[in-house]
């Protein structure tokens, strides 16, 4: 009797713990899709961006505002990208939701270099330019 006592919680504790394994597994793996897709979207708008500038340095015409038009479709993606990614932080005291702005906003080069680093950090450094 005194070992099916025992062995019932063992059993039972170990069961909660696979659960939260698998559970802990399945966010690592969402968090990191995640990062994936904001680093995508980071990449396609400096390149959008880097177009755009090389748009309006050779002729300032329609073209030139269709290039920003899409810079700026292409910022609101990697704005929504970085949302459930907000709060993650990026160096000196600054969130990945800060340094974002900042970078897109602000044309801030420095903010732009922490999130680029950021990639890399997670693994994604091809993504960005």
């Amino acid at each position: 009797m005194r070992v099916q006592r025992t062995a019932v919680p063992v059993v039972v504790l170990l069961a909660l713990l696979a659960g939260c394994s698998s559970t802990d597994g399945e966010d690592e793996e969402r968090l990191t899709a995640q990062r994936e897709n904001y680093c995508t979207q980071l990449g396609a708008w400096q390149k959008a961006r880097n177009a755009a500038s090389t748009d309006a340095a050779d002729a300032a015409d329609a073209a030139d505002s269709a290039g920003d038009d899409e810079a700026g479709t292409v910022a609101r993606d990697a704005f929504l990208a970085m949302r459930p990614l907000k709060d993650e932080p990026v160096g000196q005291g600054r969130t990945l939701a800060e340094a974002t702005v900042a970078a897109m906003s602000n044309s801030d080069s420095e903010a732009e270099q922490r999130v680029v680093e950021y990639c890399g950090d997670m693994g994604f450094e091809t993504l960005t330019r």
